[in-house]
């Protein structure tokens, strides 16, 4: 599938929001219509991903707030999945904790727990409806980055002392840059 984006778009790499951003907070809105627009939005998103380097991307991090999440979980990074309008329509009772990281939120990786499988159904650039069921470090995935089109990083899934200490760290950080 990224060999057919490869031929069809010049891809371009995009910027990504870094957390506290408020624009990470807004909800994304449905995909109306996947037509040339979203398919080049999917190559940047992908091109975007791999760069970084990442497992997952969605259009909320780059300031789109449409529902379109790319993913590649695989070794090779030669999976990539496209999700427009992705949503969960059933999850299990079981629950896995996994060390996340986020490209919003660089740098910084803690244990979040969330349901171990997930069934998904979303369109894909054929603009047609598909549903899987993932488990493992893909259900983590698709987990997280749908959380990102509704507004919500995964360092929101951790303690209120641990998120202060964050936006702190961060502060502390941007202050630094801002000096050098």
């Amino acid at each position: 599938m990224f060999l057919y984006l490869l031929t069809l778009c010049d891809m371009a790499l995009l910027q990504i929001l870094h957390y506290p951003d408020p624009r990470l907070h807004k909800k994304a809105k449905p995909v109306a219509q996947v037509d040339d627009r979203i398919r080049q939005l999917v190559a940047d998103m992908a091109e975007t991903m791999y760069d970084a380097p990442g497992v997952g991307l969605a259009a909320t991090q780059i300031d789109v707030h449409e529902r379109v999440v790319v993913i590649d979980t695989s070794e090779e990074k030669n999976d990539l999945r496209v999700l427009i309008n992705p949503e969960i329509i059933s999850r299990s009772d079981e629950a896995s904790v996994y060390e996340e990281g986020c490209l919003s939120v660089p740098g910084v990786y803690d244990e979040v727990e969330r349901p171990s499988r997930v069934r998904v159904r979303a369109r894909n650039l054929k603009d047609e409806v598909i549903e899987f069921d993932a488990e493992g470090l893909l259900a983590v995935c698709v987990q997280h980055e749908i959380d990102h089109l509704n507004g919500k990083v995964f360092v929101q899934h951790l303690s209120l002392l641990k998120q202060t200490r964050l936006k702190a760290k961060l502060r502390k950080q941007e202050r630094e840059l801002e000096r050098a």
